[in-house]
This record gives C-alpha cells, sequence and structure tokens, in this order.
C-alpha cells in the first residue's frame, strides 16, 4: 500500500484518551474511567499528552499463552515494555518500540493508541523534537 502509515506513525497521529478527575482531587488516569480512582466522585474525558518520559521497564522474552495471542508470522521476538510518565501526572504502561540496546530510564519518549485499541505503544523521541513539550 503505497502511502499507508505504519502502525506507530498512525499511533502518533491520533491522542491516547483518559480521564481526569471533575472534583477537587483533579487525579489523570488511564485508560479513562468514568469515576475517579482516588475519590470516587465523576471523571471527566481527557486527550492526553503525546509524549513523556520512561519512568521503568522491563523485557517481555517468552511469547505470551495462546489465546487470545497469536505470533506474528516471523516468530516471536523479545520486546520492551514500561511505564511512561506524562506531564498530566499519570504513568501508562506501553509497549516500547525502541531497540533493546538503547532503552534507558528517563529517555523521551512517544506514546499514541496502541492497534486496534490494544496497549498503548512508544518509540524514542529526540531530544529536541518539539512534540516533546506536551503533544
Amino acid at each position: 500500500m503505497a502511502g499507508a502509515l505504519r502502525p506507530m506513525e498512525a499511533a502518533s497521529q491520533a491522542r491516547l484518551r483518559g480521564s481526569r478527575c471533575a472534583g477537587a482531587c483533579s487525579v489523570t488516569a488511564c485508560p479513562a474511567e468514568e469515576s475517579c480512582p482516588r475519590c470516587g466522585g465523576p471523571a471527566e474525558p481527557v486527550a492526553l499528552s503525546g509524549a513523556g518520559t520512561l519512568w521503568t521497564w522491563t523485557v517481555q522474552r517468552y511469547a505470551p499463552k495462546s489465546p487470545p495471542y497469536q505470533a506474528p508470522s516471523g516468530g516471536f521476538r523479545p520486546f520492551g515494555v514500561g511505564y511512561v510518565e506524562l506531564p498530566e501526572g499519570v504513568r501508562v504502561a506501553a509497549v516500547l518500540d525502541v531497540d533493546l540496546e538503547a532503552i534507558r530510564i528517563g529517555m523521551p519518549l512517544e506514546l499514541g493508541p496502541g492497534e486496534d485499541g490494544g496497549v498503548p505503544r512508544a518509540r524514542a523521541l529526540a531530544a529536541g523534537d518539539a512534540r516533546k513539550e506536551g503533544g
């Protein structure tokens, strides 16, 4: 398909959705929730920043059990997973589309929704990239 976006490129053009407490505590959550996880009050939908920093990470070295996991045509390959801390104060679990040797805590990452509403995906963001400043 000429001109088709790769999954991460498409994800970077979409916004990750979360929710924010409409009450005094103003907690942000991801994924979006109808009520605040802290005080139980109502929450409102919010578009989250498209970038943050890697808070912590690990490597998934074994294929998940099937079903529902379906191995890609090239077979399973280890991948990074971690928490990306956003400016809104929420940490979002994400698959890290970054070379395993390059992953570092504190590195800037661009974050987008996963394919078909699945786990969000993150990729390295250049230090001077304008998207780092809150999407």
